[in-house]
């Protein structure tokens, strides 16, 4: 790298440290602020910081791995779980708003009583705060490390401390701006790793060597540019012939089961984890609903196209490397190719995707230890700036955690397959539990614990590999949770009372508990809502598969796409504004 590149990366750390200083006094005011920002977010602010939290430093190195080894279908390992995110969107985005609690984990007792119900919250507090939290940081450590190396060719002992560094930095910042501080912080970051990924897929697919998107094209096999998986009961393989081939069982696995039935982090069935801490901290509920639209759009429309485009011409520029390494293909590109200047933007883009990531997981990981652990079981009684200051000291503890943790990591490159497979068929509890009454802390506590039993009995006794595992433990845990449900008491009167006056749910799913609060008008409309969900669906393809096609020059189907994702984006708009907003939530 050049002078010019050193100094663009230096003024990215120099802003970054500057908007953290200069949010530090009000995140220092109470918890509200440091972990909600006082619930005043606009939406444009929480959904993009959520864009740019999802958007790691390991993101557009799996979206090429992806690429490489399943043609552009690939993605379909991940765009499966829109169905997910819109669901939130429009049935619990206003929810969350409306709980008003300051964690996800919080919420456990608003909506359950008794003793399982606070273990359940001290449980769920750690392991997620720190266990879970430690494990993304470091799978996003140890991609940052690789992009280092490969950048710079440097070696393994060596780029530990550059990683390190850049995590301390995002500790401090994150510690001393709180919520606000990393919401502005993680919009500049999203603006300079679009601009850089854009700017490298422009100059790489312009590359001689490619020859822009017909050079591609004549140097590529067709099957990797379809872009839907081929479906083959003989299939065994997930990768044949340059796309993604799945299975019958492998397609329903993904398309119609895990979504709903798995938790994983950033898509938890209902919301959770940052992406609740976001909603929660929206102005009201029609910043939280629109939030999490502008999140989902984004998330699967805006960022991948750069990503596919330089993973397709790695395969052009890279064909030695093994399939193990073809996700280095991005970084030897940026490495290879950008001229003075637009490589110091691309390094800082990836520094902007890594701080962006670590500083929102510090900031949600901490607030399940403070406010769900700390506060609730150790120190109950204490003021604001106490808890604060504690805040601020577990967020550096939880870097140096996570720092432990990546240094024993080798590799984790089938870790999001165990988190999927050990939380199947939690997911449906956590979707119920806001539409009906009868689920317990006993029903949550089961669906948590039986995936895990289910997953050793099918690793030690059985054969079958996922995807197809979730059809065995999503039915056991399924099984499991209902009949522990119904043999367990129920929540007590008093708190499903004050839940449905909080959050008032509506649905048949909460009748018995309406007819005690008769001066509560629960929600209603859910079949508009569930209309709304369709056309959010269609709305986010069109888009996603309609700039696609006008890429590659297939401008009547491309076209033909976007004006379909245009009549779904604006009947939501007309749905929703017909009604009315309070039509809509009550």
């Amino acid at each position: 790298m050049s002078v010019v590149d050193w100094v663009i990366v230096i003024l990215y750390f120099l802003l970054s440290f500057g908007i953290a200083a200069y949010y530090s006094k009000r995140a220092g005011r109470d918890t509200q602020e440091f972990f909600l920002s006082g619930r005043s977010l606009p939406w444009w602010l929480a959904g993009t910081s959520m864009v740019a939290t999802t958007f790691a430093a390991d993101t557009p190195l799996a979206v090429t791995e992806l690429v490489a080894n399943g043609g552009i279908a690939g993605n379909w390992l991940w765009w499966n779980f829109l169905f997910g995110s819109m669901l939130t969107c429009f049935f619990f985005a206003r929810l969350w708003r409306r709980a008003g609690v300051l964690t996800d984990v919080a919420f456990i007792e608003l909506r359950y009583s008794g003793r399982p119900a606070s273990v359940l919250r001290g449980f769920r507090a750690l392991y997620l705060g720190l266990f879970i939290n430690t494990v993304i940081m470091g799978w996003v450590n140890v991609a940052m490390a690789t992009i280092l190396i490969g950048m710079f060719d440097i070696s393994q002992g060596q780029v530990r401390y550059y990683v390190f560094a850049a995590m301390v930095f995002a500790a401090i910042y994150s510690a001393l701006s709180g919520l606000r501080g990393i919401a502005v912080t993680d919009l500049m970051q999203f603006a300079i790793a679009m601009a850089g990924t854009l700017t490298l897929a422009i100059v790489v697919i312009n590359l001689p060597e490619i020859g822009g998107i017909t050079g591609l094209k004549n140097q590529l096999p067709a099957s990797v540019f379809q872009f839907t998986p081929v479906i083959d009961s003989g299939i065994e393989s997930v990768a044949y012939g340059g796309i993604l081939a799945l299975s019958v069982s492998a397609f329903i696995a993904y398309i119609f089961v895990q979504w709903w039935a798995a938790w994983y982090p950033g898509a938890e069935p209902g919301g959770g984890g940052y992406v609740a801490q976001r909603m929660m901290s929206a102005k009201d509920e029609k910043h939280s609903l629109m939030a999490m639209l502008w999140f989902t759009i984004a998330h699967y429309c805006l960022r991948p196209w750069p990503w596919i485009l330089v993973g397709l011409a790695s395969l052009v520029l890279y064909p030695e490397l093994d399939a193990a390494d073809k996700k280095l293909g991005y970084v030897y590109a940026m490495r290879d190719f950008l001229p003075v200047g637009l490589k110091g933007l691309l390094v800082a883009s990836f520094f902007a995707a890594y701080m962006s990531t670590i500083s929102t997981q510090l900031n949600w990981g901490t607030s399940y230890v403070v406010h769900d652990c700390y506060r609730r079981f150790i120190r109950k009684e204490a003021s604001e700036s106490h808890y604060v200051l504690v805040s601020r000291v577990v967020t550096l503890i939880v870097m140096v955690a996570s720092i432990l943790v990546t240094l024993v990591i080798q590799t984790i490159s089938g870790a999001w397959q165990f988190l999927i497979e050990s939380g199947a068929g939690l997911g449906l509890v956590l979707i119920l539990r806001f539409y009906w009454w009868r689920i317990n802390a006993w029903s949550e506590i089961s669906a948590t614990v039986t995936p895990f039993l289910v997953y050793a009995y099918i690793k030690l006794k059985t054969t079958v590999v996922f995807p197809d595992t979730l059809f065995y433990i999503v039915g056991v845990t399924t099984v499991v949770w209902v009949l522990v449900t119904f043999l367990t008491e129920p929540v007590a009167e008093e708190r499903l009372i004050q839940f449905y006056r909080r959050v008032h749910p509506g649905g048949i799913g909460w009748r018995k508990v309406e007819k005690m609060v008769p001066d509560v008008p629960g929600d209603s409309g859910f079949a508009w809502l569930f209309v709304d969900w369709v056309c959010g669906v269609l709305l986010v393809y069109g888009v996603l598969f309609g700039i696609g096609k006008v890429i590659f020059g297939e401008l009547l189907l491309g076209f033909s796409l976007l004006l379909l994702a245009l009549i779904a984006g604006g009947f939501i708009y007309w749905d929703l504004s017909r009604r009315g907003w309070q039509e809509v939530t009550r």
